[in-house]
């Protein structure tokens, strides 16, 4: 079934409160995925701070103080790191435009980890479990930013692991979370591997988000990567899709898969039912309505 919660803060007046508000809209979507969770934040001082590019990861074979300590002798850098444990979050002053830098890295150093986000500005947060017990366990509550993301699963076509929960983020500051099923990902995900593409899951979630980032990777933006989308997949999805200045939902041609947007001059906030957003700052004056299908809806970062 799945639970998706995402807020987009227009008003920097909010943003200490992203966390905490995030935490209340994911907390309503236990239900609908008590086997696992994941969260991505945008902008938090502490996950993800200014001028650094940040590396998520999970099945770090090493220790967080001794992974830190080796990938900073391998670039000859400091590298720093957070045990959110199962996830171990990583910095390093370098330039975003060498942002996948740090991700080969943790490759060579820690060949079995697991890469769950990377990018400057974004940390992603996995783990099994109830919800909103892993968010508290993270500390999501205290968190800042701009934006984030999250999902309740309940699995249904891979087994339940911190890895396969949501959000996939693939590409730099991209994040995917999906409530639903690609009927034809496996052909899709075959064409991808012929195009070079490599894939860490059996997840048909994962084979959407890797098809978005091959999209942007190749000059499309959101919008038209959305479209893309709903040209190529089959199935019954709702998507909610992040980038580090982006915010964007589609559903399929059916739209048989709960989605409710709500919107107002502070913030823009979507989930899989009313009651996720019900307690938001001034929902008593948001526009609210129910996406339609295959219309891809966009909020950039102003």
């Amino acid at each position: 079934m799945c639970g998706i919660v995402g807020l987009h803060l227009r008003d920097p007046a909010l943003y200490p409160q992203l966390g905490a508000l995030l935490t209340g809209m994911l907390d309503q979507m236990c239900d609908r995925g008590p086997d696992s969770a994941g969260m991505a934040v945008y902008g938090d001082p502490v996950w993800s701070p200014a001028g650094t590019v940040t590396v998520s990861l999970l099945d770090s074979p090493l220790p967080a103080p001794e992974l830190a300590e080796q990938l900073t002798a391998a670039m000859g850098l400091p590298v720093t790191a957070l045990d959110l444990a199962p996830t171990i979050v990583l910095h390093a002053e370098i330039p975003e435009s060498d942002s996948e830098a740090l991700v080969q890295a943790v490759r060579t150093v820690a060949p079995t980890a697991r890469v769950i986000g990377f990018g400057p500005g974004l940390a992603v947060l996995k783990g099994i479990g109830n919800p909103t017990a892993l968010a508290n366990g993270f500390g999501l509550p205290q968190a800042q930013g701009w934006q984030g993301v999250a999902h309740t699963r309940m699995a249904t076509e891979s087994a339940v692991t911190a890895e396969g929960s949501h959000p996939f983020s693939v590409g730099p500051g991209q994040c995917l979370v999906h409530n639903g099923s690609f009927s034809n990902h496996m052909s899709i995900k075959h064409e991808l591997q012929r195009a070079g593409v490599e894939f860490d899951s059996e997840n048909d979630t994962e084979v959407g988000a890797r098809f978005v980032a091959q999209q942007l990777a190749q000059g499309a933006d959101l919008e038209k990567a959305l479209l893309l989308l709903n040209e190529v997949f089959d199935g019954f999805y709702t998507l909610l899709v992040s980038t580090s200045d982006s915010f964007a939902v589609v559903r399929d041609a059916i739209a048989c898969k709960p989605a409710i947007i709500a919107e107002t001059d502070r913030w823009v906030a979507m989930a899989s039912e009313y009651r996720a957003l019900a307690d938001l700052p001034g929902v008593e004056q948001a526009r609210i309505f129910e996406p339609e299908p295959e219309e891809v809806y966009v909020w950039r970062r102003s």
